[in-house]
């Protein structure tokens, strides 16, 4: 730890230069912090960007696309265009993306004429990132699901509707997607048609635009919806989300299954994950992402239990073991628990953003959600509160950053410091502008 002390001694003085006054508070405050070389540390809370609940997002470059969602007080049973919304990263600024085949014609006070290609606004829907484009299948509004799928481009900002062939998956909602090598692979979900959970196989050749119905071997994972996947190498794992006693059927007697599956890609055989340490419990609507090899899931619901989770937990499948990640550290701490949200990996940076949460007394309260079993009939049913925030948890924080959190966790006089500094300092703070405060909302 001494060596450690020493260097980030030496980067500070080169930083401070002629503002020695203001960057000695920091060289102090290190020294006598247990700072650990890979510490890390919630950096980032801000409010104000997209309000959304099941949106689905993922990351190209260094932006972050989010798609779609809902949040109450929304129509949701006309069809209107769906909503993208992107994340610079790098200020953590939202903005409201504008498709040059963004347009409709006006049918009626309460409902649209949408363009073929693009898709009507949504949730439960999945996106997957291949190359520069985005593709996003399933999902639903109140009229019903769908199960078309359409490619959204990064470069023009439009929009195409895939012709494509095979063996197309019957709509629904709540799967999950993830792309392994050129195929992307479609996990479960409800299905409208059969009104069932799925646990079906199917993936995508992104090259050819053709579905193929996967025959696995081994046991499947059992029915469910509001799960995760995450790839790793050639496996898609699947953890959490929620099925039914009366399999594959829906009663509105949940379960939630714990137990980790893993989808070897190349024998299209599933095999049970062992799994040692602090195994989560069972949860729907959490989110999952890899980082370094590494699965890590965030948050999430019990039903059974009336529990909305704030833990993050970790499963490294080298040591094929799980263990809890200690998140109540940064200058923001960690987001309440919620369910619902979307967590993105850019480079050492997770990004969280949306959900719902159990309402305070002090908060705007939200109503029934789209499709979901909210009983707001029932005195004692729980009231929930739609979110707009981002967070941001850096993995391996820079000398910089842990510099700019002092600053703001101290309060400290910016005015000495770089121009470029001090934008730093105010991206980190300062509010976006996409949607209003919560005691505004529903």
């Amino acid at each position: 730890m001494r060596h450690k002390q020493l260097r980030l001694t030496l980067q500070v003085k080169r930083l401070s230069e002629n503002r020695s006054k203001i960057f000695n508070f920091y060289l102090l405050d290190i020294k006598k912090s247990k700072l650990e070389p890979s510490g890390h540390k919630w950096i980032v809370k801000v409010e104000g960007g997209p309000r959304r609940v099941n949106h689905a997002a993922v990351k190209v470059g260094e932006s972050i696309y989010s798609f779609g969602g809902f949040c109450t007080g929304e129509d949701y049973t006309s069809l209107r265009p769906i909503d993208v919304s992107v994340l610079d990263t790098c200020t953590f600024r939202w903005t409201l993306v504008e498709s040059p085949n963004h347009s409709w014609e006006v049918l009626r006070p309460n409902g649209y004429i949408l363009k073929k290609d693009v898709p009507f606004q949504r949730y439960g829907h999945t996106v997957v990132a291949y190359e520069n484009d985005i593709y996003l299948f399933g999902g639903r509004n109140d009229q019903g699901a769908c199960n078309k799928l359409y490619k959204f481009s990064t470069t023009d900002l439009k929009w195409t509707l895939i012709r494509a062939t095979g063996c197309i998956p019957g709509a629904r909602d709540g799967h999950s997607a993830c792309v392994i090598g050129n195929r992307m692979y479609v996990f479960g979900g409800f299905e409208e048609q059969a009104d069932r959970f799925s646990n079906d196989v199917y993936a995508l050749d992104l090259w050819t635009f053709k579905w193929e119905y996967v025959c696995t071997q081994g046991v499947p994972p059992s029915h469910r919806d509001f799960h995760s996947a995450c790839a790793i190498y050639n496996r898609m794992y699947i953890f959490g989300g929620r099925g039914d006693m009366d399999n594959p059927y829906h009663s509105s007697r949940d379960t939630y299954c714990n137990r980790l599956t893993y989808l070897d890609t190349e024998t299209s055989r599933w095999h049970f994950a062992r799994a040692l340490g602090d195994v989560p419990t069972g949860r729907r609507s959490h989110s999952s992402f890899v980082y370094r090899g590494e699965m890590y899931i965030f948050g999430g619901y019990d039903s059974v239990k009336k529990k909305h989770y704030g833990t993050m937990h970790c499963y490294d499948p080298v040591s094929e073991r799980w263990r809890e990640i200690p998140i109540n550290v940064g200058r923001t701490g960690p987001p309440c628990a919620r369910r619902r949200h979307a967590s993105v990996i850019v480079e050492d940076r997770l990004f969280v953003f949306g959900g719902t949460s159990p309402s305070k007394p002090s908060e705007g309260v939200i109503g029934k959600m789209p499709n979901d079993e909210y009983d707001d009939t029932n005195p004692m049913q729980e009231k929930l509160v739609d979110h707009n925030d981002l967070y941001v948890l850096d993995f391996r924080p820079t000398l910089v950053t842990l510099c700019l959190s002092k600053v703001i966790e101290a309060s400290l006089n910016q005015r000495d410091l770089p121009i470029s500094l001090q934008l730093r300092l105010r991206d980190m703070v300062v509010s976006n502008q996409l949607s209003r405060p919560i005691d505004y909302a529903g």
